[in-house]
């Protein structure tokens, strides 16, 4: 990171989505996406308590409505206040240990506008298939959540894949082999489908974890056709 709070960046959603031969097809509806990084509920002091934050983002995430939306640190109490709060929403995802305990990649989806077909999770280690694993020399564990999801709109599928890279500094190699191991497995899905990658990359463009997102991906944000907002967030 810039520093542990600052490099939360490449967008906070650094939305990757796949070159225009695999986008959605310019005449369907637009896609909205989103990706938050909700930071757990481990804060005391107050105006970071999640108590004190978590009015605010549901406030965002009504204004802004995302079809769907990936999140970071959350764990299951965040997640049960939010689809409480935003009806019509539902979440799916898995402890990043196994099971409901520690941080989930958590994904929610409006249900009016989406169905979930598949998902699934994997691990960014040596074993990604086994929960819970971590190799590579990571703190703890790190993984992906991910989903094939159907418009009922138009019938249009597309998949989302949520992850949370490791912020040290040093950890840059590791996010490396997390984002190849990422798009190493994007290569194995139907090519005639979408793909949108979200997460908290902890990372720079021009960093070489950039740089292996963007052989495979595109950088959402340099795509708009309008940019709003500070390019480095936090949510304290």
């Amino acid at each position: 990171m810039l520093s542990r709070f600052r490099r939360t960046a490449l967008l906070a959603l650094m939305a990757l989505s796949l070159p225009a031969g695999h986008a959605l097809a310019q005449t369907a509806a637009p896609l909205r996406v989103m990706s938050f990084n909700v930071r757990t509920p481990v804060d005391t002091e107050p105006g970071r308590r999640w108590e004190d934050r978590r009015e605010a983002m549901v406030a965002l995430l009504r204004e802004q409505h995302p079809a769907v939306f990936g999140t970071q640190e959350l764990v299951e109490k965040q997640a049960e206040y939010l689809v409480a709060h935003l009806p019509g929403y539902r979440w799916f995802g898995e402890g990043r240990r196994g099971g409901g305990g520690d941080e989930h990649m958590g994904v929610f989806y409006d249900s009016g506008q989406l169905t979930v077909v598949e998902s699934g999770n994997f691990w960014l280690s040596d074993t990604p298939d086994v929960a819970g694993s971590i190799t590579w020399g990571n703190l703890m564990p790190r993984m992906v959540t991910w989903a094939l999801f159907q418009r009922q709109a138009d019938g249009k599928r597309f998949y989302l894949l949520n992850t949370h890279l490791p912020y040290r500094d040093e950890d840059e190699p590791r996010r490396v082999l997390g984002a190849k191991l990422i798009t190493q497995r994007l290569a194995t899905l139907p090519r005639d489908v979408p793909v949108v990658v979200t997460g908290d990359f902890n990372s720079e463009p021009g960093s070489t974890t950039y740089q292996a997102f963007t052989t495979a991906l595109a950088d959402a944000r340099t795509l708009a056709a309008k940019v709003e907002g500070p390019r480095l967030t936090f949510h304290d």
